[in-house]
């Protein structure tokens, strides 16, 4: 069963090359001239790499059946990450390479999701929105309220985002992980 470009939606998994791709966007461009085509940004599964490729219109494509387990960190081990499936409970340590940047947000007991196709794990997506601790920063001084103002705090994961003045050590904060910026206060 092969899927054309008529067919493509965002977050759709798809076998290029041998590998497994994920749809970010696409765009059909049909122009005056010549034949219709489809501009797509793929992301590799297994890499998190980005590439822009152009399809011509009606191409056929074989899709991936991409699982999504629900797993739980549970903790750090030297380079490894101890990850528990949350349906059979079997714990297995894991690169933090296999995290990528993400591996910085982690807090335990946070739920990841493993992505597996044909038995083959391509890779591992964690929340896109995380609230944490502020651990470490400048203390903020009556009269720092510039608009657009940062500073840079270290979170209780280690991670570093840039917040606005008026923060302080303890605050909680929501984070996104896509960008690793600061969105807003939750709780002092």
């Amino acid at each position: 069963m092969a899927i054309d470009t008529s067919d493509f939606k965002n977050g759709m998994h798809m076998y290029l090359d041998g590998e497994v791709y994920t749809i970010v966007e696409f765009q059909h461009v049909k122009p005056g001239k010549g034949g219709a085509f489809v501009r797509t940004r793929l992301k590799k599964a297994k890499t998190g790499a980005t590439l822009e490729r152009t399809f011509r219109s009606g191409e056929r494509f074989e899709p991936a059946f991409v699982e999504k387990r629900k797993m739980q960190y549970v903790y750090r081990q030297g380079d490894e990450l101890v990850l528990m499936d949350l349906d059979t409970y079997e714990q297995e340590p894991v690169k933090e390479s296999a995290f990528g940047d993400g591996a910085k947000y982690l807090k335990e007991d946070m739920e990841v999701i493993c992505l597996v196709a044909d038995s083959d794990v391509l890779g591992y997506e964690i929340p896109s929105f995380v609230e944490l601790e502020i651990a470490e920063t400048d203390p903020g001084y009556k009269g720092d309220t510039v608009s657009g103002s940062t500073k840079p705090a270290k979170l209780e994961t280690g991670a570093m985002v840039n917040v606005p003045f008026h923060l302080s050590v303890g605050d909680v904060i929501k984070v996104d992980t896509r960008t690793d910026t600061y969105l807003e206060r939750v709780k002092k």
